[in-house]
């Protein structure tokens, strides 16, 4: 598989950019379960971070309007998960993520987050994409499940229409019949070429959309392998979710990664990454 080509420099804050050459990671629970856990598990991310030397963006949603079921557990709503960000973003000093899911959400989460992030669902909402775009923040933009990734042009297009260029492509899989989901590498390349940064988010492209009926299912096993794969295709960054006791999660248990194993994967595909950009690496 080939190189992947040049792409924009996408400055986000505090030294963490996308396309400078560097794989950036971008991890945290699914949802805000508490102030507790957030901040507990983002000390902990921040910390590892740290001790590999890695660009990192802590994640998490304030709100998963998406869930399977209306009894599913959302999080915290908006004024006080942002709070929580804040909080996380001020104290740990980390760059940080949010989903977004309606236009008039935009304007209050850049106040707070460095990047926004459109949900797969919601890539082709015209509204919410070119409001995310009018901030200024850097849009990370998930294709969506039903896109092929040369789609991802028109959405680019409605961002860059508010003079914002500051766009991150997001590959989390395709829909490959019911409840299942196939990652194409192909894909990431091919959004690549696009000229912008790609990221590839590991956890949910093994996720089974509704296949616990009331919940969504998937195979967490299966994210570390891919991660592997996509990073050997000379992408930007890697998004993946996780959590101290992925069991007891509240929202997306069966993709999250465990936090133990996240210095391990983390330094895995940092030296994939070294050896795709040259580097005579052994990757042990």
């Amino acid at each position: 598989m080939k190189k992947a080509g040049k792409v924009k420099l996408v400055d986000v804050d505090r030294g963490v950019a996308f396309g400078d050459g560097s794989l950036t990671f971008i991890a945290g629970p699914c949802v805000i379960e508490s102030r507790k856990m957030a901040m507990d598990l983002a000390a902990r991310l921040v910390e590892v971070a740290n001790e590999l030397n890695v660009n990192y963006v802590f994640k998490a949603s304030f709100d998963k309007a998406n869930r399977t079921s209306v009894d599913s557990f959302r999080g915290p709503g908006i004024e006080e998960g942002l709070d929580i960000l804040a909080d996380i973003r001020a104290t740990y000093e980390v760059p940080v993520i949010t989903d977004i899911h309606e236009p008039w959400q935009c304007e209050k989460a850049a106040q707070v987050c460095d990047i926004l992030q459109i949900p797969a669902f919601l890539a082709r909402q015209t509204d919410l994409v070119v409001a995310a775009g009018e901030t200024g923040a850097v849009i990370n933009v998930k294709k969506g499940q039903f896109m092929a990734p040369e789609d991802m042009t028109n959405v680019i297009k409605k961002i860059e229409s508010t003079g914002n260029k500051r766009i991150v492509l997001c590959e989390r899989g395709a829909s490959f019949g019911y409840r299942n989901l196939v990652a194409d590498m192909r894909s990431l390349l091919i959004m690549r070429d696009l000229g912008y940064p790609v990221v590839f988010d590991a956890t949910h492209s093994v996720q089974r959309p509704g296949g616990l009926g009331t919940g969504s299912g998937g195979d967490g096993k299966y994210a570390p392998a891919l991660a592997r794969a996509a990073v050997a295709t000379g992408i930007d960054g890697v998004f993946m979710e996780t959590h101290m006791n992925p069991p007891k999660a509240l929202s997306d248990s069966a993709n999250a990664i465990a936090f133990k194993e996240v210095k391990k994967l983390w330094k895995r595909l940092l030296a994939i990454h070294a050896v795709v950009n040259g580097a005579e690496v052994e990757i042990g």
